[in-house]
């Protein structure tokens, strides 16, 4: 039995066509949308390991194998691609500086996290897709997405800002490739306006001069740095938050795809968490960095209505390709920053559109005060990188916000409830 099947001809789709997970074009077409994952995916993924002190290839290496293992367990179900966590940066480096956490101590945590994740996994699975719903209703996943997408506002605007001409001729190419276009040029005009800024930017000799050196130095073939994990106390206080906002990012993120593609995913939300805790602990075991399911590809899904998860694998098997290719990795770094911003420009603001559309297919209700009062602040928490310090111990504004929406909502909606139905049978209550 095939993996995939081909949706149509493999060669054309109607405009407002949604292929599906289990579906693939013709393997050109597909490799196509591959390459715009690997372009979403891979400005954080590079940026990452280099912020965490973690090996670049190393990454990519395990970004791929997670992303395949991810897919495997989730039987093709779920389409997704897992690239380095921005999120693990700031307590990574509060483990560093106040825990005195080395290399090895920080994959250790990783891989604790990951072990976390797949625990809750198995829970999920256990007791059920209602034990889900009930735990992260609409108005909660809504919020989730939402949050997620514009917590990445910041960096894409300042990327954009760092090379305004190459970023808003991405941006405006991408836009016209979505709005006047129709068949494939619109399904891939992320990937259009991508090598459009590019373009442009070497034209305008705005293509950094040392990484083009570097693309002439690069070898060929490399193999990947392999780092071993510590089991040290030291770190794990510091990244243990993190369990939550991989969870919401998956959940989430997996809920945003059942949104858009029209199918419901509550089934493999299980099975989700398993695959992100079993590639994060891979990832911890050899050294490279924490991975969670990345927004902008959600983004590109729900731009070119692809969710096909045989284009996942394309990207997932690029990012292999990455690690044990210096020369290819180095040709890809040459994109400037002003293009991965004016492409993300769009793919975000879809992203977190799709949250409003999660509420509004809801009928969420914005009159209620647990809503407005809870969500709002969550967001704001979220959105603005919200970073306080517990002692030594930084959280981020994702933790947050992730707990705002995913712990004290429930708790806060439990208690209106309650105090409601008690007014209700006092007398002229």
């Amino acid at each position: 039995m095939a993996l995939w099947t081909v949706h149509g001809n493999g060669r054309h789709l109607v405009d407002e066509a949604v292929v599906g997970s289990e579906e693939r074009l013709s393997w050109p077409l597909t490799i196509g949308f591959g390459l715009q994952h690997l372009l979403a995916m891979f400005g954080t993924t590079a940026l990452v390991p280099a912020l965490t002190g973690f090996p670049a290839a190393t990454t990519f290496l395990f970004s791929g194998i997670g992303t395949l293992l991810f897919l495997v367990i989730t039987r093709n179900r779920v389409p997704g691609y897992l690239g380095a966590s921005f999120a693990f940066v700031v307590p990574m480096g509060a483990a560093v500086d106040h825990g005195g956490a080395g290399p090895g101590a920080l994959l250790g945590a990783i891989m604790i996290v990951g072990l976390v994740l797949v625990a809750f996994g198995i829970a999920v699975k256990a007791l059920g897709a209602r034990l889900l719903e009930s735990a992260m209703p609409p108005v909660v996943t809504g919020g989730i997405v939402l949050m997620l997408g514009l917590s990445l506002a910041g960096q894409t605007v300042t990327s954009f800002r760092a090379q305004p001409v190459p970023a808003v001729v991405t941006l405006v190419v991408v836009v016209l490739a979505t709005v006047l276009s129709r068949g494939m040029l619109r399904r891939l005009a992320v990937l259009l306006g991508v090598l459009a800024g590019w373009g442009c930017a070497g034209l305008a000799g705005q293509v950094d001069a040392a990484r083009l050196h570097a693309v002439a130095d690069a070898d060929w073939f490399g193999v990947p740095q392999v780092l071993s994990p510590q089991l040290h106390l030291s770190a794990v206080p510091f990244v243990a938050p993190m369990v939550l906002v991989l969870a919401a990012e998956l959940v989430g993120n997996g809920k945003a795809v059942a949104a858009m593609s029209g199918r419901n995913l509550d089934g493999h939300v299980g099975d989700a968490l398993i695959g992100g805790g079993l590639a994060n602990s891979l990832a911890g075991s050899g050294g490279g960095s924490a991975l969670s399911s990345y927004a902008p590809n959600v983004g590109v899904m729900a731009a070119a209505r692809v969710y096909s998860t045989a284009a996942c694998m394309v990207a997932a098997v690029g990012a292999v390709l990455l690690a044990f290719c210096p020369k290819l990795h180095a040709l890809i770094g040459t994109i400037p920053p002003g293009v991965l911003g004016g492409a993300m420009f769009v793919v975000v603001g879809v992203l977190a559109l799709v949250g409003v559309r999660i509420w509004s297919e809801a009928g969420v209700d914005f009159a209620d005060p647990v809503n407005l009062a809870v969500l709002g602040t969550a967001l704001v928490a979220g959105v603005g990188d919200l970073t306080l310090s517990l002692g030594a111990l930084r959280i981020t504004g994702l933790v947050w916000g992730s707990i705002g929406i995913v712990l004290v909502y429930p708790v806060l909606r439990s208690l209106a409830d309650a105090v409601s139905a008690h007014r209700e049978e006092i007398p002229g209550g």
